[in-house]
């Protein structure tokens, strides 16, 4: 990867990770607690999927009027369904179930997680050799973050909220690594509106089935929070991220390193937490760990170690 590349790179993913960092928030107030239910998370997963959808239908036109529009070719539709599985329904679902039981800061968790997968899915998938350095890196931030977020939850928690975490994780990397696999040829916009439209005839009935019985007794900040995840998290954020996985997949992942302590800033306005002086240790230690990994060598398959 040249250097302009992985400025570009790095550039886009932060632009991504930035976008996405806002949705454990907005989820946990588009689904709401236990104790005050809002949305069920079923139609907050297939729902945002259904209204980002009709928003590619119009984006796909118009860029056939441009003579622009990239159509997938039969070997590429099992990528697409991957994506889909992994972008439209594993994670975000996944996610939704566990904030229904846990707060956003518990939910970073997944972020926490989620560098390291894709490094390594990422380099399987590019047939990249990332060196011991690189993956000291990955492994040092992902153990901080996975440290301060046990710390601030007060322990782990048992039971199926931390099941679908990693549910979540694990479909989020494999959707990550099929739709970067799709970018260089459709482009980052295409990917994530094809899987959108694409996903119509399953995203559509299912939202509608698991639509509130009275709209009226959802409260407005669920609405907003349901509106920002069908927008930016499972649309706009998705022109950056996979743009920027195209250009350098294990490279870009460890940006994710920061995503959840900016969650964590999203959360204070939105849940009215408080960020303390032990956070912004452990931010700095994780913006650290994510440098030191950038200067760290990333090797081409076959290429001298």
């Amino acid at each position: 990867m040249t250097r302009s590349n992985e400025k570009e790179a790095l550039l886009w993913g932060l632009v991504g990770v930035t976008l996405f960092a806002a949705t454990l928030p907005m989820t946990r107030l588009a689904v709401g607690p236990t104790d005050a239910p809002q949305l069920s998370p079923w139609f907050v997963t297939f729902g945002r999927a259904a209204v980002a959808g009709v928003l590619s239908i119009a984006y796909l036109l118009w860029q056939r009027a441009q003579r622009r529009m990239r159509v997938p070719t039969r070997a590429e539709w099992p990528l697409l369904g991957m994506t889909a599985f992994g972008v439209i329904v594993g994670f975000p679902l996944f996610l939704a179930l566990a904030l229904r039981h846990v707060p956003s800061t518990h939910g970073a968790v997944v972020t926490a997680l989620l560098p390291l997968s894709t490094a390594v899915l990422g380099a399987l998938w590019f047939r990249q050799r990332p060196s011991a350095g690189f993956w000291a890196c990955a492994v040092l931030g992902s153990a901080l973050v996975l440290t301060y977020m046990v710390w601030r939850a007060g322990g782990l928690y048992l039971g199926a909220a931390n099941v679908y975490l990693i549910i979540a994780m694990t479909t989020g990397a494999f959707g990550y690594i099929g739709g970067a696999r799709l970018t260089p040829r459709l482009g980052a916009e295409q990917v994530i509106c094809w899987v959108l439209v694409s996903s119509l005839p399953l995203t559509v009935p299912v939202a509608w089935l698991f639509a509130p019985a009275d709209w009226r007794v959802i409260g407005g900040m669920s609405w907003l929070g349901f509106a920002y995840v069908a927008l930016f998290s499972m649309w706009i954020g998705f022109f950056a991220w996979y743009r920027a996985l195209a250009l350098g997949a294990v490279r870009v992942s460890q940006i994710q390193l920061v995503q959840p302590f900016l969650s964590l800033l999203f959360a204070v306005p939105l849940a009215g937490e408080h960020v303390d002086g032990v956070t912004l240790v452990f931010a700095l230690a994780v913006i650290v760990t994510v440098y030191l990994g950038k200067k760290m060598p990333v090797h081409a398959a076959g290429a001298a170690a």
